[in-house]
């Protein structure tokens, strides 16, 4: 086989496995020719996120809630009007028992009417009735064993009630707690802001590193290729032996999987950024820059982060906010050993009837006004109990705030640390990378003019990839650590 047919083979090989690569990104197999990808810095993936992305709006969405929580628990400030209405059928009616020597019915009856007629017999004098004889006190009075049902078999009511609360420390406690609600769901959303902001420029960074690798890769395997022609042609003219024409064989061979490979991981990176923005995986898109691109700004990046306090930290901040809520929850604990006042007011309508003619009924209003004074004196130590145990979560959520504190400046530590051993990183991989290069150039050479082995050459090839990979590598460990330290000390990407 010439030369000329190797190349075109390989060459062919490799359009076919790219193809195939590239392909894994649509759903038909196929992207489309004329379709050209759109190309996003960082700062537009991260817009695209922050309105694209499913944790921001669910972040958003709890904000609402919370503020309907706090506009329903001023509603209690607010006079509270309700409505009623009630039927009653009697079933059986209730009987009543008089006693004579108490209640004498027919007694009072008589004196009434003889009261009512006298006037009239005196103007006629020649009249008198008999005046009925009265009982005699000593006389023992007997009770009558019968009685009277009371009452009608059909009782309707209805009417409205009212009530506002004026004096209550407990529920004016209460709505400074709801108020913190809504801030605590705030911050709770300036927390998902801003670990959805560290995911996109990790996601974004690692496919600027997986196109670094897949370049590298590129290189290597052209230079494999060039180099398999260059031992093709000597091993023809006899002046290379057989096994350095197998070694540069096997050096193309092995370099088309490292290829598939670093075709593949751009392809997954994507994958991921796509899914942290919250777009369709579908879409063509790619990510503009370079790695190298962050290596001229390493040591003012930093020195931008010299203030390292947690005030702008979102764990600290819910912490701090929780705190403030459990002092209002001792506090209103606390309150409920005060009294209470409250006003109320009730109009009601009520009749009774033995029919359902409910144009004949005669329908009775009853109404009233008042206040309500509710002082607190005894419950079996139910609330001294429950003072001590809102005390006892303050003191929990503390402790957890000063630990959370600790842990912060550790973390704090750390990716300076990462910093700044990744910047020294790259100081040391660039002058390697400078220094493989050289080595390269000068194996090629020897190799073209037999004075080296095409082990030599691989040797050189090896060591200037693990060069340039190892920068890539460096600077993208420096700016993970620093968008990590960006999202610890709670810098925002708006501000």
């Amino acid at each position: 086989m010439s030369v000329s047919s190797k190349k075109a083979l390989l060459i062919a090989a490799f359009a076919l496995l790219f193809q195939g690569i590239m392909s894994a990104q649509y759903k038909d197999g196929q992207a489309p020719a004329e379709e050209k990808p759109a190309v996003l810095t960082l700062e537009d993936a991260l817009k695209v996120a922050l309105s694209e992305n499913v944790s921001v709006k669910v972040a958003d969405k709890e904000i609402t809630r919370a503020q309907y929580a706090k506009k329903g628990s001023y509603a209690a400030l607010f006079p509270s009007i309700d409505g009623s209405a009630s039927y009653q059928r009697t079933i059986k009616k209730q009987v009543m028992y008089m006693d004579g020597g108490g209640f004498d019915m027919s007694s009072m009856i008589g004196d009434a009417l003889l009261g009512y007629l006298m006037p009239l017999y005196a103007q006629h004098p020649g009249v008198m009735p008999p005046v009925p004889e009265k009982p005699d006190p000593s006389e023992e009075t007997s009770s009558s064993n019968e009685g009277f049902s009371v009452g009608r078999w059909n009782t309707w009511s209805t009417g409205v009630s009212a009530s506002m609360p004026i004096v209550n420390f407990q529920l004016w406690e209460s709505l400074k707690i709801s108020g913190q609600d809504v801030e605590l769901a705030v911050e709770k959303a300036r927390a998902s802001r801003l670990e959805m902001v560290t995911q996109v420029k990790q996601a974004f960074f690692a496919v600027l590193l997986a196109k670094e690798s897949r370049s590298v890769f590129q290189e290597v395997f052209e230079n494999a290729v060039k180099n398999f022609e260059k031992t093709e042609m000597r091993y023809k003219a006899q002046k290379a032996s057989e096994l350095d024409y197998a070694r540069a064989k096997s050096t193309v061979q092995n370099a088309i999987p490292n290829l598939y490979n670093a075709e593949s991981q751009v392809a997954l990176a994507l994958w991921q950024l796509k899914a942290v923005m919250g777009v369709d995986l579908d879409e063509n898109i790619d990510v503009a820059g370079a790695l190298a691109d962050y290596s001229t700004r390493m040591l003012a990046d930093i020195h931008e982060n010299d203030d390292f306090t947690l005030d702008g930290n979102s764990n600290i901040r819910q912490l701090a906010i929780q705190l403030e809520e459990l002092a209002g929850a001792v506090r209103m604990q606390k309150y409920a050993t005060l009294p209470s006042l409250a006003v109320s007011f009730s109009y009601m309508m009520n009749a009774m009837a033995n029919d359902f003619k409910f144009s004949t009924y005669q329908w009775s209003p009853y109404s009233f006004v008042g206040l309500s004074l509710q002082i607190p004196i005894f419950a079996g130590g139910r609330r001294h109990n429950a003072i001590r145990q809102a005390q006892v979560q303050y003191d929990e959520v503390y402790l957890q705030k000063a630990n959370a504190e600790r842990q912060l400046q550790i973390a704090i530590r750390q990716y300076l640390n990462q910093m700044e051993t990744s910047m020294k990183t790259v100081e040391s991989a660039e002058s390697a990378v400078e220094t493989a290069e050289k080595a390269y150039g000068i194996a090629e050479m020897s190799y073209q003019v037999g004075r080296s082995t095409i082990t030599e050459l691989n040797d050189a090839q090896l060591a200037l990839t693990q060069a340039r990979l190892g920068v890539s590598q460096a600077i993208y460990n420096f700016i993970v650590a620093k968008a990590n330290l960006e999202q610890t000390l709670g810098a925002d990407f708006t501000e």
